[in-house]
């Protein structure tokens, strides 16, 4: 019993020493207790971090920022016009369900008078037009689904202008998949880019917050 309280009362003093030489040297057990002040430590929420603005951002980690949602077509124009920043693996992509608006020709009572209508439209240069299944029967020529009327709107003004005087915009029967562009950890200069880019993708937003768990 008398050899375990000296083997103990050994270390503490050894223990105590070590300590008291090493605050001395101004050693690495000292410095890490100078710089770590868990008081002055804070954890932002996403909200909080959305109203830093990108230079603040840009210096702080896990933080993610999300630009979209787009469809096929707008989500290769949009991957292409960030290319010139080389975002390598922190640029993601991340597939959300939304609500919305579609942009629309037809009715048609069946598939093959959608099609020839969608033949139609593409020598008219309309790229995105596709067939789908209205329901009930019914098809349409499709040219876009957008997370807004605003967007569809634009979308319908453009086609007009293309002479798709048809065209229209109507709420969707049903939620769609669309994909988010996802930039971890976003530089100052990737929050500018896709800011100058929001213009060009009517409906489409950039959010800033914390990391989406995998």
């Amino acid at each position: 019993m008398r050899t375990v309280v000296f083997l103990l009362l050994l270390a503490n003093i050894t223990l105590a020493l070590y300590t008291w030489l090493d605050r001395g040297s101004g050693g690495e057990a000292f410095h890490l207790k100078e710089q770590v002040q868990p008081d002055k430590i804070k954890i932002l929420t996403p909200q909080q971090v959305a109203v830093l603005g990108p230079a603040k951002v840009a210096a702080l980690s896990d933080v993610c920022a999300e630009w979209g949602p787009f469809g096929s077509a707008d989500l290769a124009r949009a991957t292409a016009d960030l290319d010139p920043l080389q975002l390598g693996k922190l640029l993601t992509q991340r597939k959300v369900d939304v609500e919305g608006s579609w942009v629309i020709v037809g009715p048609f009572s069946n598939r093959a008078a959608a099609e020839r209508r969608a033949t139609e439209l593409k020598t008219q240069g309309v790229g995105d037009a596709a067939v789908a299944d209205r329901g009930g029967g019914q098809f349409v020529v499709s040219m876009g689904v957008y997370r807004n009327a605003e967007a569809a709107a634009a979308r319908v003004d453009q086609l007009v202008k293309l002479g798709v005087q048809s065209a229209k915009a109507e709420q969707r029967p049903q939620p769609f998949a669309q994909t988010l562009l996802v930039v971890r950890d976003p530089q100052q200069a990737a929050m500018a880019r896709i800011k100058d880019l929001l213009a060009q993708y009517p409906g489409s937003d950039l959010k800033v917050g914390a990391c989406p768990s995998i």
